[in-house]
């Protein structure tokens, strides 16, 4: 589960081979004791929880590196490490 960014006291991971899970894109978010997985397609929460401001920086990161997102999940889910991406 390699860490690819983080900012806002925010950790953004991707885990590898893990399209089974909810079964599109998506990432792990986890701010404080909360965490949430969140679908690269439109930013939506698939499971967990983040609280409402979190969430926002999260979705507008994902607008701004949607393309190395789709790119990263590629490379995660053949097992490959994914690289990092600039934080917010």
């Amino acid at each position: 589960m390699p860490i690819i960014s983080m900012f806002y006291g925010i950790i953004i991971r991707l885990y590898l081979i893990d399209n089974q899970h909810h079964n599109l894109p998506h990432i792990h978010a986890k701010y404080a004791e909360f965490e949430a997985s969140i679908s690269l397609g439109d930013g939506e929460i698939l499971a967990g929880d983040l609280p409402r401001k979190q969430l926002r920086l999260v979705q507008a990161w994902i607008e701004l590196h949607r393309d190395e997102l789709m790119a990263n999940w590629e490379l995660a889910i053949s097992g490959e490490n994914p690289y990092k991406i600039e934080p917010l």
